[in-house]
C-alpha cells in the first residue's frame, strides 16, 4: 500500500503536481507526490472500472440537492479525467488537460467557478466553448485514506450561478466522503479477494488441503489442494464424513474412525496419519491435524491434510536399511570369529598369529571399505582391486566392472588377500621385481552353466617355486573362499617362474 512521502506526512500536496503522461515514458518529469498519488489510485483499481449503484445514487441525489443538471464522480490519472458516475453529461472521460477536475487535485481543495467564460482559467476550455457548454463548476476532492486526492465530485451548470455558501459546500464535502468510503469498501473487497485467491493458490502450490468438518450434520467442506491429495472428484465424492471415511485405505479406517470419534466426544485436537485409496495416483499417505472452531449455533473441526508418502517411504527405507545393516553386522562378527578361532591353531607364536589377523582384518575392511562407497548390498569388483593394489602394489589386474553382494565380495577380498599375503611372504611379490597379474572375465556363450574365470598368475619370483609341503589355514580359507562360499572350483599350479590360480564360478554377476 502507498505511503505519503515522509517528509509531506499529514500535509495536502504541494500545487504544481500535475505530472506528464506516464505513457510517452515521461516518468522522470512526475513529481514525487505525483508518483505517489497516482500509485494510491491505482490501489483502488476503479478507474476503468463498471458502474455501480452506490456511486450513481450519490450522483444524482448531489445533482437534485444542488438543483444541477451535471454531477459527477471523477477519478483522475496521468492521462485522464474518468467518470466513475456521471448525471446529465454523456461522456465517459475526458483528457486531463481539458477536464475541469484536475485542477482541484492540483490546488487540493474545493474549487467554485461561478462563471467559467470570465474565468481565464477555462473561458477557453471546449467544455465551455462547445456543444456542453459549461458556465458553472463547483468540485470538491476525493481524498483517499491516506490523504491522497484522487479526484473530485463536481456538480455543474450550464449557465452562471452564483458561489455556494460554506454550508452548501460542506454538504458537498459530505457527499465527497461518502463517495470516498465506498471507494474504500470496494478497495478493501478488492484487496479481500485478491489475499484469498494468493492463499489458495499458496495452498495448491503447498500441497495442502484445509477442511472443516461440521459436527451437526457431518458435512464437509474443503479448499487447497484437495485433488493432489484425495481425487479430482472431492466436491461430490467428499462432501460428507462418510464419503471422507470410504476414501481412507480399508486398513486405516477404523483408526481414524477412532481418532475423530475421540476428538469429537472429548472436544480434544485430532491427529493421524493414514493412508488414503487416490483415484489417479493409488494408495498415499496423509497426515490429518484439526482444531476447535467454535460457533454460536455449532462446532467445527477445522484442519490439514498434508501428503507425507515420501516421508513415509524414507522412513521404511531407513528401517530396511538398519535390520540390513544388524544383519550384516552380525555376518561380519561371526567371520572375524571364525578367523580368530582358525588362525590360532595355524600360527607359530603371539607375533605371527597379530600379524595374520591383522592381515585377514585389513581384508575384510578392504571389502566394507568398498560396501560403504556404494550402497551396502553390493560392491563393484574394479574398486575391490584397488584396494588390494593399494596394500600390494606389485599386483596389476584387467577385467569387466562387476557387482558382488556383500557375501561373495568378502569371500573375494579373502580370497585375494591370502593370494597376495603368501606372494609377498614366499613367492613373486617377495622379490623387488617380482609382479601379479589378476585377468577374469565371463564366458561368451549365454546359459546357465556359464562361467566366471579368474587367473592369478605370478612371475618373477626369487627362486624356483614348487608346492608347499603342507597345507596351512590360509590354504583351507582359499578353498573355503572358493567352494563354500562362491560356489566354484580351484586349481593352482607351482611353476618354475611362480604361482598360476585359475579359479572358474557360476557367472551370476551383473556389470557395473
Amino acid at each position: 500500500m502507498a505511503q505519503r512521502p515522509p517528509e509531506q506526512s499529514g500535509a495536502k500536496a504541494p500545487a504544481g503536481g500535475e505530472g506528464h503522461p506516464l505513457a510517452k515514458g515521461r516518468d522522470e518529469g512526475t513529481s514525487r507526490d505525483e508518483r505517489w498519488r497516482l500509485q494510491t489510485l491505482r490501489e483502488y483499481r476503479i478507474m476503468g472500472s463498471s458502474s455501480e449503484v452506490a456511486f450513481d445514487r450519490v450522483t444524482k441525489l448531489v445533482a437534485d440537492l444542488f438543483d444541477a443538471p451535471i454531477a459527477l464522480v471523477s477519478f483522475v490519472d496521468d492521462r485522464l479525467q474518468w467518470f466513475k458516475s456521471a448525471q446529465g453529461l454523456d461522456l465517459t472521460e475526458l483528457p486531463r488537460d481539458v477536464g475541469f477536475c484536475h485542477h482541484v487535485i492540483k490546488g487540493g481543495a474545493p474549487l467554485l467557478v461561478a462563471d467559467t467564460s470570465q474565468d481565464p482559467r477555462f473561458r477557453d476550455n471546449p467544455l465551455v466553448t462547445g456543444e456542453a457548454a459549461i458556465r458553472f463548476y463547483a468540485g470538491v476532492p476525493l481524498s483517499a485514506h491516506n490523504g491522497a486526492v484522487l479526484g473530485a465530485l463536481s456538480v455543474m451548470d450550464r449557465k452562471a450561478r452564483g458561489p455556494l455558501d460554506p454550508r452548501e459546500v460542506e454538504r458537498l464535502e459530505d457527499f465527497a466522503a461518502i463517495i470516498m468510503a465506498e471507494a474504500e469498501l470496494r478497495r478493501t473487497a478488492v484487496e479481500r479477494d485478491e489475499a484469498r485467491h494468493i492463499l489458495e493458490r499458496a495452498l495448491d502450490y503447498s500441497s495442502i488441503a484445509i477442511w472443516q468438518l461440521h459436527v451437526n450434520d457431518g458435512a464437509v467442506r474443503w479448499r487447497g489442494a484437495v485433488g493432489e491429495l484425495w481425487g479430482a472428484d472431492y466436491e461430490i465424492a467428499l462432501a460428507s464424513l462418510d464419503g471422507v471415511l470410504k476414501r481412507v485405505h480399508p486398513d486405516d479406517r477404523s483408526l481414524v474412525r477412532t481418532a475423530l470419534d475421540e476428538a469429537i466426544g472429548n472436544g480434544t485436537p485430532y491427529a493421524s496419519e493414514f493412508r488414503v485409496v487416490h483415484p489417479e495416483r493409488g494408495v498415499r499417505w496423509l497426515a490429518g491435524r484439526a482444531d476447535w472452531d467454535v460457533r454460536r449455533d455449532e462446532a467445527i473441526l477445522t484442519g490439514i491434510n498434508v501428503d507425507i508418502t515420501e516421508q513415509k517411504s524414507r522412513q521404511e527405507n531407513a528401517n530396511l536399511l538398519m535390520r540390513e545393516l544388524h544383519h550384516r553386522m552380525r555376518n561380519l562378527f561371526a567371520t572375524v570369529g571364525a578367523i580368530i578361532s582358525l588362525t590360532r591353531h595355524s600360527a607359530r607364536d603371539v607375533d605371527d598369529y597379530v600379524e595374520r589377523i591383522s592381515s585377514r582384518l585389513d581384508a575384510l575392511n578392504r571389502a566394507q571399505n568398498v560396501l560403504l562407497g556404494a550402497n551396502f548390498m553390493t560392491g563393484s569388483m574394479h574398486a575391490l582391486m584397488r584396494e588390494v593394489e593399494a596394500a600390494f602394489p606389485g599386483v596389476r589386474w584387467s577385467g569387466p566392472d562387476l557387482l558382488l553382494p556383500e557375501n561373495s565380495l568378502v569371500a573375494m577380498a579373502l580370497l585375494l588377500n591370502e593370494l597376495a599375503t603368501n606372494a609377498a611372504k614366499h613367492g613373486a611379490l617377495s622379490a623387488e621385481g617380482g609382479r601379479v597379474e589378476v585377468r577374469w572375465a565371463n564366458d561368451s556363450v549365454e546359459g546357465d552353466d556359464r562361467q566366471f574365470r579368474m587367473t592369478w598368475k605370478e612371475s618373477g619370483a626369487p627362486a624356483e617355486v614348487s608346492a608347499p609341503d603342507r597345507t596351512g589355514f590360509g590354504t583351507l580359507l582359499i578353498e573355503r573362499s572358493v567352494r563354500n562360499n562362491l560356489s566354484g572350483t580351484i586349481e593352482r599350479r607351482w611353476d618354475p617362474a611362480g604361482l598360476i590360480v585359475d579359479i572358474a564360478l557360476p557367472a551370476r554377476w551383473r556389470e557395473a
